[in-house]
């Protein structure tokens, strides 16, 4: 079957979104000497754009829903462009953390409402396979863009990075203007309703799987300049390089994941997180072997992002009329997960316990996902795969 040619209009818009969030980190040091503030406060624009975006995917994701798809969709690139126009011109601080706000506001719905939108242009056996290709723009974000991005800032000033992105937006809104199909407006009635679909708790078991499936892997990304120069012994100046390894693995992960979902997602999910937690697990004991923590970056993000389409099919079979909010909150589970395995990694080395510690506590908390998953297939109601279609998709 040949793909819809509309899902690399998403793909685009999840490319630019990609880069919004990853390409700051490297940039950080140019933008905290312009503003003249500590690195500690320019940090502030990665952790404030996080937050924004597990409130955009919950709260604008539920403001939406009552409008056609195709319509928000470009609001939200409206708005992302916005944000990031305004942090390539902002004069101070703060108004740089308006704009990466502002962009930030769009990211979860963006991926939330795309989600369904996804689904909606493919049959029901190809539903995965279409989240993963608009989720390809996100991982292709990090494998290129992020160094690409960097090496612009670094070179034309970091202003031009973000222009640079606002033109990605801008091509992205072309393309969801002329590709994506328009869809009728829901039915009439309380957008509170729709909050409804947390009263699923197969909904709130797919999210903790999902909190602590990317925690356990993010949590360990988070730390792995220090793994990768103070255990491994590469040179700081290799650990860019390094990390597109680590991308390749999402970009794979993520491809193959959305195939093997189409076919079953129950199994894909098990094997998928059991996968993770031995990856992490050896990459800790390798970790010490520069060839073996090569292969471990690309296993941790083959195995880790190669969940993404399962995680989200699996959410979308228990949203019931609710699929777009149901998606969204997935979405903002995903950065809840980053934020509290960054925090756990924090802990561990802060313990004393070295800088494989993040590795370790990864390990520990994609098998607490694994367990909870297997828990949540033995419930009443669970799994979704033994019953034909649910709803949610099958009326996409």
């Amino acid at each position: 079957m040949l793909v819809p040619i509309a899902l690399y209009a998403l793909a685009i818009g999840g490319f630019g979104i990609g880069l919004t969030e990853f390409v700051i980190a490297g940039l950080l040091p140019e933008v905290a000497t312009d503003f003249r503030v500590t690195e500690a406060v320019a940090g502030g624009l990665i952790s404030g754009y996080a937050l924004a975006v597990a409130v955009g995917a919950i709260v604008l994701t539920a403001a939406l829903t009552r409008i056609d798809r195709r319509r928000a969709l470009l609001g939200l690139m409206v708005l992302f462009i916005a944000g990031n126009v305004l942090s390539a011109l902002a004069p101070t601080y703060g108004l740089m953390l308006l704009g990466r706000i502002l962009a930030a506001l769009c990211h979860g719905a963006f991926f939330g409402i795309g989600t369904v939108v996804a689904t909606d242009l493919v049959p029901a056996e190809k539903k995965a396979g279409a989240i993963s290709i608009m989720f390809t723009g996100l991982t292709v974000a990090n494998v290129l863009g992020v160094p690409l991005g960097t090496f612009l800032g670094q070179a034309a000033g970091w202003r031009s990075t973000f222009w640079a992105i606002s033109a990605v937006g801008v091509l992205a809104l072309a393309g969801i203007a002329a590709l994506i199909p328009a869809t009728p407006a829901a039915p009439s009635g309380s957008v509170f309703g729709e909050f409804r679909v947390f009263a699923s708790l197969q909904v709130w078991l797919s999210i903790l799987v999902t909190v602590l499936g990317f925690g356990g892997m993010f949590g360990a990304f988070s730390y792995l300049a220090y793994t990768l120069t103070g255990v491994s012994g590469f040179t700081a100046a290799a650990v860019p390089w390094l990390l597109i390894v680590f991308g390749l693995g999402l970009f794979i992960g993520n491809l193959l994941g959305g195939r093997a979902a189409d076919r079953n997602v129950p199994r894909t999910l098990t094997v998928l997180l059991a996968a993770l937690t031995v990856a992490l697990a050896l990459f800790a004991l390798t970790a010490g072997n520069q060839i073996a923590a090569v292969a471990g970056l690309l296993l941790m993000g083959g195995f880790g992002f190669g969940t993404v389409p399962g995680l989200q099919m699996r959410i979308l079979s228990y949203a019931g009329k609710a699929p777009t909010l149901a998606s969204g909150a997935n979405i903002a589970a995903f950065n809840v997960g980053n934020a509290f395995g960054a925090w756990l990694g924090g802990l561990t080395i802060t313990a004393g316990l070295g800088y494989t510690s993040p590795l370790w506590a990864g390990a520990a908390v994609t098998l607490a996902a694994l367990l909870v998953y297997t828990l949540a297939t033995r419930l009443p109601g669970g799994e979704f795969a033994r019953r034909p279609l649910a709803p949610a998709l099958a009326t996409q």
